[in-house]
């Protein structure tokens, strides 16, 4: 079976074998019932026909802006880690205080989560490509007036706002097309991108040009204007009257909510495992300039580098690993990247070199990068079609709010106990991660995530198979 078909196979809400619902968690009495196949009888039609990168032609532009836009998204993400040194002493605070500033683009995170269905079944993917940008640029401008400090979390909700709501609409539409994974790599390719740009040029910015701290967003105002420009040119067909017609209501009809996906534990499992995976990339962005300077006493502008090399290859491994998760299977090969990114964590924990933490930090990253696509992807093979709007935004948009809650954390905690605890917490998240991602239904084997759709397999069915395995076997031995 070939990707294009496999996707196609996964956004179909029923099997084609027989009229039994197959998604895990679907309520029954939404399923319609489907002819079963044989000779004389056509297989059955998917709810919608799966959309290619260039088909409609228009996607061609709307991908390439939904790039740019998370480009934009990683160059003010992972702005804040080395420029947090100079904010610090700008406005003379603490550890604590400056991670506030992190734990404020949660909120804004959380409301794109829970209004991300909303304003698509109102607005339309158009509202999307108009709402965003205009929060980022009012965020930006706002930064730009260096308010005393207290004004500064309430102003980072804006930005988080703007980054949550595209979060969860690009990465709901682009993982519902066929080749998601590859596409996904390159969309977020594109945020390491952004994330390796924003803390070069603000380091250059701030060391080398001796410029103040908010002189960066200076140019982020300029490059989200041009987003509003382009998203809303390319997305101004895609009104709420083709989205509702398309996607986001079940097969009676009726609309899907945010609060009907809720109830499925798959997406709160997949939100968790995204606020774990966005937390842990943040932290080490957002602190390994503050590590490497107090720690590994490295030079301001090499410390800057490194988080450079971090993000570089946080959006290499993105690009190109895509095209080997589909390959292998999202579910191993997620798992494999865990357990490689948590023995470079160690690495980068244990050995006292500078050099030698650059060069773990960097392939941590790359190994980091293929995370968040293949989650996406693998909830879309987990859930019917009619919940991938709702239950990937809301994934997407709560899973970025790790980027706030875990830098805030290795924030408060090192203000008292110095920022080495960076890396045992870092270790922790990746070993949590994880024990999430076993618990997905679905074996270590290509196609076992849609085979755990076709049987409805339950959450952590899996683990409990493998510890009686574990345990009969020890039985034996004894």
């Amino acid at each position: 079976m070939d990707l294009n078909t496999s996707l196609k196979a996964a956004s179909s809400p029923h099997s084609p074998q027989d009229d039994r619902p197959v998604s895990v968690g679907q309520d029954p009495e939404k399923a319609e019932t489907t002819a079963a196949t044989r000779d004389d009888v056509p297989e059955a039609v998917p709810s919608h026909s799966v959309e290619k990168w260039n088909e409609p032609r228009i996607n061609i532009h709307r991908l390439m802006v939904t790039n740019y836009s998370f480009v934009i998204m990683g160059m003010s993400d992972a702005c804040l880690g080395p420029l947090i040194p100079y904010i610090e002493q700008y406005y003379n605070i603490s550890y604590t205080l400056v991670s506030l500033l992190f734990l404020s683009s949660f909120v804004g995170y959380l409301v794109a989560a829970l209004s991300n269905n909303l304003i698509h079944h109102h607005l339309g993917q158009r509202g999307v490509a108009l709402i965003a940008p205009s929060a980022r640029i009012l965020g930006y401008v706002l930064l730009c007036l260096h308010l005393p400090f207290p004004a500064l979390p309430p102003l980072m909700m804006l930005p988080g706002f703007g980054s949550g709501l595209e979060d969860s609409a690009w990465n709901a539409w682009i993982g519902n097309m066929a080749s998601a994974n590859e596409l996904l790599g390159f969309l977020h390719g594109s945020y390491g991108l952004g994330a390796t740009i924003g803390p070069l040029v603000s380091t250059a910015m701030v060391v080398k040009a001796g410029w103040p701290w908010y002189a960066y967003f200076y140019l982020m105002i300029g490059m989200a204007s041009l987003e509003l420009v382009l998203a809303s040119t390319v997305f101004w067909g895609a009104t709420a009257e083709s989205y509702r017609a398309t996607r986001g209501t079940a097969s009676d009809g009726t609309r899907t909510t945010t609060r009907t996906v809720m109830r499925e534990p798959i997406t709160w499992l997949l939100s968790i495992f995204l606020l774990g995976y966005v937390g842990a990339e943040n932290a080490l962005g957002g602190w390994i300039v503050t590590f490497m300077l107090d720690v590994r006493h490295a030079e301001p502008f090499d410390a800057g580098l490194t988080v450079t090399f971090f993000w570089l290859g946080l959006a290499v491994g993105r690009v190109t690993m895509g095209f080997l998760t589909g390959k292998i299977g999202e579910k191993l090969a997620i798992a494999t990247y865990l357990v490689l990114a948590i023995a470079l964590q160690v690495l980068y924990w244990l050995v006292p070199s500078f050099v030698a933490s650059a060069v773990f930090v960097s392939f941590e990253g790359f190994f980091l990068g293929p995370l968040f696509p293949g989650a996406i992807v693998a909830a879309t093979k987990l859930l019917p079609v009619d919940y991938h709007i709702s239950a990937i935004g809301f994934a997407a948009a709560f899973g970025g709010g790790g980027a706030a809650v875990v830098p805030f954390v290795v924030g408060a905690i090192a203000s008292s106990q110095g920022v080495w605890v960076l890396q045992p917490i870092i270790l922790a998240v990746l070993a949590f991660l994880l024990l999430v991602w076993l618990a997905l239904p679905g074996g270590l084997r290509r196609g076992g995530l849609e085979h755990a759709r076709e049987t409805r397999e339950k959450i952590g069915h899996q683990v409990v198979m493998a510890y009686r395995w574990m345990r009969g076997k020890t039985r034996k031995r004894l």
